[in-house]
């Protein structure tokens, strides 16, 4: 059988027994509250811990046959068959261990969509570092940070999933702010900005934004300076709340100059 997404093996997952790493999982996941719903549910490795928590847990599991054995192995939770990039994200806390071959997808899904509050995810070791922003932030990671936290918490070792994958993985935390950086309805208009900035050309970050936002460059300047940017930064070095008040600063002029790209027909 052939998953729609890809790849044939298990379709595309690795199946989590390391228990220190289980433990950890439930524990985040027991720092928050409400109904819980789980991507990814797999051999229920963590659907029934999750299901001792005394929560509400929906558990997804794309493969019928796992899907029915799960309803036995832990009738302490509901399981549902279907594909995770469907299911509504409607539950306040979301949890997985994300098959590899689809984090993309998930992640954008996740950080765009649904009324979740917090999720506590198992990723790519190389992943979950740049959705922290270990080593700098990446367009992705800067275009959400206004409405997100994200945290890791270690690092799980590749011999912790069956069938082994070739990468270790990562232990992540995604919280919704409570207090939006920049305003949610300014999202799409912020988003072309960082974009802009993370694509334009330019010695140096003050030429960069300049011709990004569309200011002069002593505007520029003042700005960076006043959000506490150093002169030689690039874009992967700011901080959500220094992307935030340049945004602030520029983006009644962003406004006219950033433009959404027109999109193709058919598209």
């Amino acid at each position: 059988m052939r998953h729609p997404h890809g790849g044939r093996h298990e379709l595309g997952q690795n199946f989590l027994h390391h228990r220190p790493t289980v433990d950890a999982v439930v524990a985040l996941v027991g720092a928050t509250d409400g109904p819980v719903l789980e991507i990814g549910a797999g051999d229920g490795a963590l659907t029934r811990p999750l299901a001792a928590l005394g929560r509400d847990v929906l558990a997804v599991e794309v493969d019928p046959r796992r899907a029915d054995r799960l309803r036995a192995r832990a009738p302490g939770a509901t399981v549902l068959c279907a594909d995770a990039l469907r299911v509504p994200l409607d539950r306040p806390v979301v949890v997985g261990n994300i098959p590899f071959h689809l984090t993309t997808p998930l992640l954008r899904r996740l950080l765009h969509d649904g009324r979740w509050r917090h999720a506590v995810l198992l990723t790519q070791w190389e992943v979950a570092r740049k959705r922290a922003g270990v080593g700098g932030r990446t367009l992705l990671t800067a275009q959400t940070d206004p409405w997100f936290e994200v945290a890791l918490h270690g690092r799980v070792p590749a011999a912790a999933f069956r069938p082994r994958p070739s990468v270790d993985g990562g232990l992540l935390t995604v919280a919704r702010r409570e207090r939006p950086l920049v305003d949610p309805a300014e999202r799409a208009g912020y988003q072309r900005f960082v974009g802009a900035v993370f694509t334009g050309a330019g010695r140096g970050l003050d030429q960069v934004l300049a011709r990004a936002a569309g200011v002069p460059a002593r505007t520029a300047r003042r700005a960076l300076a006043d959000a506490g940017v150093p002169a030689r930064a690039l874009p992967r070095d700011l901080r959500p709340g220094q992307w935030a008040a340049l945004w602030r600063t520029v983006h009644p002029a962003t406004a006219r100059t950033v433009r959404p790209r027109p999109r193709r027909s058919g598209a």
